[in-house]
């Protein structure tokens, strides 16, 4: 019993935490002190809740308990107390000395109000005056529920690195005295660049795992896009929120046919189109929509994901349209100039032109030196190489590129294409 019990508080947990988090921290504005006292919430549910049963609303019990936490703990110190009334900036500890809120079903203004907390938690976390790595460990903790060891083992780093990052990252935020705000106007746009990076940073690192033995991890893809949603869900209004929730419904679609049996790697043109999640397309499809009919200018997120739909919308890979394809990463790299983009570029260009068109973008970018360590410039180009007949080089650029990745499913990918051009013994 206990252990179902217990279950259930752990996904209460990972539903409700960023709402209590944000919710308490607008009362205390301090984030650590906030998520300590959401924790102590939590503690006291394993405490009462096994005994006395899961309440009918755990999220109302869990964000009343905080809360009460949190005043208790303003009322013993009379340096915030008084602040926060010399400020006036807390009307609401005042009204939950008499009637505690978030009990009863919340009426509209009352989910604007959780709306406008998550979203200041969302900025906090992501501030761009932190590292990028910081603002994933962050965000992850606060807004995806994360425990410290979950973020760890996703991203291959000690548990104790990734606690480091998490407690600088609050101590950074508090000693610089950010304010626990949602940014409007010009530096609204600003600092929504950093929250839509973080959530893609955190989507890509689950989608082709950075090293490690595994190719994929589902589950950061999944919280990934769960904040994405929570972001279209809060700035309906905003283009590239909505452009950055289409592109990752439409590459999650892809999931189920992006590894074979036995885990292995299964690239975008052998891929059973089939096994695409035909919902996410829908959904993501219907994001990009909104995002194209909100006007302006598409911003980097739309168009990565305009460029997935062509994808989701060809149910053969030979009905692909290349020609749009390479044209969208055109208008991408005059939005955000980068050799990345311009070697996807390349791709798209071979496909649409021939493998000759495409070698001569690939040949042009071999002496970037953001590209020297990057195994899909020697990858992209070994295929095309191959492609054109030259197999022995082909061969070369495959084992340069196998050399390069930390990834050890990628590895063997790559080996295997390069074994597959080896010379037939005589």
């Amino acid at each position: 019993m206990h252990s179902a019990t217990h279950q259930a508080i752990a996904a209460v947990w990972r539903i409700e935490s960023a709402r209590i988090v944000a919710g308490v921290a607008r009362l205390v504005r301090d984030i650590g002190l906030a998520e300590e006292l959401a924790q102590d919430a939590l503690v006291a549910a394993l405490e009462h809740w096994p005994t006395q049963g899961v309440p009918q609303n755990p999220g109302a019990w869990l964000m009343t308990t905080a809360k009460n936490r949190a005043l208790d703990r303003l009322r013993r110190d009379k340096a915030l107390q008084a602040r926060i009334e010399q400020i006036g900036q807390d009307l609401e500890a005042q009204e939950a000395l008499v009637v505690p809120d978030f009990v009863d079903a919340l009426d509209a203004a009352r989910q604007d109000e959780i709306g406008d907390d998550l979203l200041r938690l969302i900025f906090t976390a992501c501030h761009p005056a932190l590292p990028a790595e910081a603002r994933v460990a962050l965000t992850l903790r606060l807004l995806g529920g994360l425990s410290t060891h979950e973020i760890a083992r996703a991203y291959l780093v000690p548990e104790p690195t990734i606690a480091q990052r998490i407690w600088r990252a609050k101590r950074s935020l508090n000693e610089a005295r950010l304010p626990f705000e949602l940014p409007r106007g010009a530096a609204l746009k600003e600092r929504l660049a950093s929250v839509l990076e973080v959530v893609y940073l955190i989507f890509n690192e689950g989608y082709t795992a950075t090293a490690g033995e595994d190719w994929m991890r589902p589950a950061l893809c999944d919280e990934a896009l769960r904040l994405a949603r929570m972001l279209t869900g809060l700035m309906p209004e905003e283009a590239e929120a909505q452009g950055l929730a289409a592109l990752l419904e439409l590459q999650a679609s892809r999931t189920p046919a992006r590894v074979d049996a036995a885990g292995r790697p299964v690239l975008l043109l052998e891929q059973d189109r089939s096994r695409w999640d035909r919902l996410l397309i829908r959904r993501g499809l219907a994001a990009l929509a909104r995002a194209e009919a909100l006007g302006g200018q598409l911003g980097p997120y739309a168009l990565q994901a305009a460029i997935a739909a062509c994808h989701a919308r060809a149910h053969q890979s030979g009905d692909t349209d290349w020609a749009r394809i390479a044209t969208l990463y055109a208008a991408l790299a005059r939005v955000t100039p980068s050799p990345v983009i311009e070697l996807n570029r390349a791709v798209a260009v071979a496909m649409a032109q021939g493998p000759a068109a495409g070698l001569a973008i690939v040949d042009a970018l071999r002496g970037d030196q953001a590209l020297q360590a990057y195994q899909w410039l020697p990858s992209v180009r070994g295929d095309l190489l191959d492609k054109l007949g030259r197999q022995d080089e082909a061969r070369a650029e495959f084992e340069q590129a196998a050399a390069l990745a930390r990834n050890a499913r990628e590895r063997e990918l790559l080996l295997a294409r390069a074994r597959a051009l080896a010379a037939p013994p005589p």
